[in-house]
């Protein structure tokens, strides 16, 4: 049967919109399940990809096994970089949400997109009219969901400090993740990164001391929880769409946790957040629109799986 390319075109479209809604709603859980979880930031950092390679790996290994073998240096360089960077973020955001409230530390580190165009900026690919007004319109909403949370208390600010630092780390894991999938498949990735990530984040547990068990139940339902959510259904499903989309674009969609995790925050928290709730995400999804109407194209050629 004939298939026209526009048919095909609006149904991949489709479905990558049904996917990002899957990983918005997949991230915006964790900052709830974190903040409320007993555990340290980089014991939650090991067990939620540890959890995750366990279950990713074995896939790999039976499937892409000839392109595990294929991998030149500089692409598993870079994937192992993208590992370091979403240690990095792991590490600073999951502490931001013990010093600072959820909505605070979600919007602070949903300013990844920002760093996104800096950077691109920075190697030579300045950002269209089109992305940088989107911008402005989509963090405009950021402010009105969770702007009036911000404190300054030294406290909260050490946290807000520390979010802000896992943007920018989020940012260089979403480019340097966006170059390795023009050549590389979402399973051999993910499995790659993530092991770094767990490799990297139980060094430091070691040397710093952190526990690495005895938790109670709630915190152990917390990291799988996390695991679940945010890492197998939101950051491989973004790590997927970076096929399709551009950094800059995954990037904005994330920003749609912010009223998630705010809302959930007040349902789970006791975290009630501002009225102004639904204007932020009637902005933020306007900014996202004219980010993906008027902005620079996906890559293309990517591997999809």
């Amino acid at each position: 049967m004939y298939v026209s390319v526009a048919h095909l075109y609006r149904t991949m479209t489709a479905v990558n919109a049904l996917l990002a809604a899957v990983g918005i709603l997949g991230v915006s859980a964790s900052g709830p399940l974190m903040a409320g979880a007993s555990a340290s930031a980089m014991a939650i950092t090991f067990w939620r990809s540890a959890l995750a390679t366990a279950v990713i790996a074995p896939a790999a290994l039976l499937t892409r096994r000839g392109e595990l073998r294929s991998l030149d240096r500089r692409t598993l360089t870079l994937t192992v970089a993208a590992g370091l960077l979403l240690t990095a973020h792991f590490a600073t955001w999951v502490s931001s949400l013990k010093l600072t409230s959820v909505a605070s530390a979600t919007a602070l580190v949903c300013l990844q997109a920002g760093f996104v165009v800096l950077f691109d900026r920075m190697r030579g690919n300045p950002a269209t009219r089109a992305v940088v007004v989107g911008l402005v319109v989509s963090f405009s909403g950021v402010l009105v969901v969770s702007g009036v949370d911000f404190s300054l208390s030294p406290r909260a600010l050490a946290g807000d400090l520390l979010a802000l630092a896992g943007g920018a780390f989020a940012a260089g894991y979403t480019i340097v993740g966006s170059t390795v999938r023009r050549s590389v498949s979402t399973t051999t990735y993910t499995a790659l990164c993530y092991g770094t990530c767990a490799l990297m984040s139980l060094a430091v547990c070691l040397v710093g001391g952190f526990q690495l068990g005895g938790y109670d139940g709630s915190t152990w339902a917390a990291i799988i929880g996390v695991t679940v959510c945010a890492q197998l259904l939101g950051h491989s499903v973004f790590n997927h769409l970076l096929a399709v989309m551009s950094p800059t674009v995954v990037s904005l969609s994330l920003l749609l946790e912010v009223p998630g995790a705010a809302l959930l925050a007040g349902v789970f928290l006791d975290q009630a957040p501002p009225l102004g709730v639904y204007v932020g995400l009637v902005l933020i999804m306007a900014g996202l629109a004219l980010v993906v109407l008027r902005g620079r194209p996906a890559p293309a050629e990517a591997p999809l799986d």
